[in-house]
């Protein structure tokens, strides 16, 4: 019987964040591709060996789940440096892209490849048969729309591939998964998961856990309002929407193309611009250090007004809402703005995460926190006994 990997991968608009095993490895990867050719110029094979793979993510992607079979990207931090690089554009289904199967397969192919797995996975001459069972999510949206069970589907039915090119270290082997077993998780209610439990789903926050609680995780391409009574997600009343902060970033970076004449490389650097401790909201213009305030305020504060919309009507409807959490990386980009609205306006009981990387782990954990105890729940070894642990599945 072949050796199964735990792995929980959040695919999000700005990064790809997945956590491996027994938490004995994570990867954090920009989620931007880029098309290329097979060959691609590096100084010499020692010198790009020399080099961190993550840096230089080359490969060939094949799977039946792709609408473009067998093509060839650049992922990650070497596709910002590409002038035809791509990122998840607004108003697109996650779960319909192949942008995030190529980043959700060069995810678990890094993994496979790394030498403190060669004992667990076969590999015959330079090919490497990995297999991971997975926990993942889509946006509360696509769930409800029924998206997630197409999903999941491509995943389990088919062998995917993926070869390594130009990659440090990594040049010529090919990584085969296969999935024993795919779980889909409704954003919202991850978030949620992660807020209450700890890795081995014991409850942690007995104060929040039957409280009427809201949800605001804010991404790239949307955002989810989970509505938590009763331990569970409301499915009727929770909400998702196509608004996210990727079109507002983006509306930044092209002002400051056309006001400063400086060209920044993608929507990530735009967020380290506006969240980074110092300079914040200051670029560099001709060598001389520049503030881009009144450009990142103005689009921002029009984005948290929205934002604030969505929250006071799922609240008016949800009248003995206690708290609402804002959760993912747009809550973070956002946080400032929406604290002075609620401030000025309705004095809402709102709470965000002042640990910057707990917020954007957030989702990967709660992932990871699901997936551990559905294999634990179906291991012969360790069924029973844990019947005493109290538990939350969705």
């Amino acid at each position: 019987m072949s050796v199964t990997r735990i792995a929980a991968i959040d695919v999000g608009n700005d990064c790809v964040k997945a956590l491996f095993g027994k938490l004995d490895h994570n990867l954090y990867i920009p989620n931007v591709i880029a098309r290329d050719t097979e060959d691609r110029p590096v100084i010499g094979i020692e010198e790009l060996n020399d080099k961190d793979p993550l840096d230089g993510i080359h490969i060939r992607v094949h799977s039946p789940a792709l609408k473009e079979n067998n093509a060839i990207y650049r992922v990650g931090n070497l596709a910002t440096k590409s002038d035809h690089a791509n990122e998840l554009d607004p108003g697109s289904s996650k779960s319909e892209e192949d942008q995030t199967l190529v980043m959700l397969f060069a995810s678990l192919a890094l993994d496979a490849v790394r030498e403190e797995n060669s004992n667990l996975f076969k590999k015959t001459n330079n090919v490497i048969d990995a297999n991971y069972t997975l926990g993942t999510g889509l946006p509360l949206r696509e769930v409800k729309e029924g998206k997630d069970v197409g999903y999941r589907s491509q995943l389990l039915s088919s062998v995917h591939q993926v070869e390594f090119l130009v990659t440090p270290k990594y040049q010529g082997l090919k990584v085969n998964i296969r999935f024993d077993e795919v779980k889909v998780y409704p954003e919202g209610f991850a978030a949620y998961i992660n807020l209450v439990m700890d890795n081995d789903l014991n409850i942690i926050n007995r104060d929040l856990i039957d409280k009427r609680i809201l949800i605001q995780d804010i991404g790239g391409l949307s955002t989810d309002i989970a509505v938590i009574k009763n331990r569970n997600v409301d499915d009727d009343k929770a909400q998702g929407f196509n608004l996210g902060v990727s079109e507002s970033l983006e509306a930044i970076r092209e002002e400051i193309r056309s006001k400063h004449g400086v060209e920044l490389d993608s929507r990530r650097d735009v967020v380290e611009i506006i969240t980074r401790k110092n300079d914040r909201n200051h670029i560099m213009v001709k060598g001389s250090r520049t503030s881009v305030h009144d450009i990142t305020d103005r689009i921002l504060l029009e984005l948290a007004k929205k934002q604030y919309r969505h929250l006071r009507n799922v609240w008016q409807k949800n009248s003995q809402t206690e708290i609402c959490y804002f959760v993912g990386g747009g809550a973070m980009v956002l946080k400032d703005y929406i604290k002075m609205l609620n401030n000025s306006l309705d004095g809402y009981n709102i709470e965000f995460f002042e640990d910057e990387q707990e917020s954007i782990w957030m989702m990967a954990n709660a992932y990871y926190k699901l997936i551990s105890d559905y294999t634990r729940r179906n291991n012969p070894n360790t069924k029973g006994k844990k019947a005493e642990k109290q538990t939350v599945e969705k």
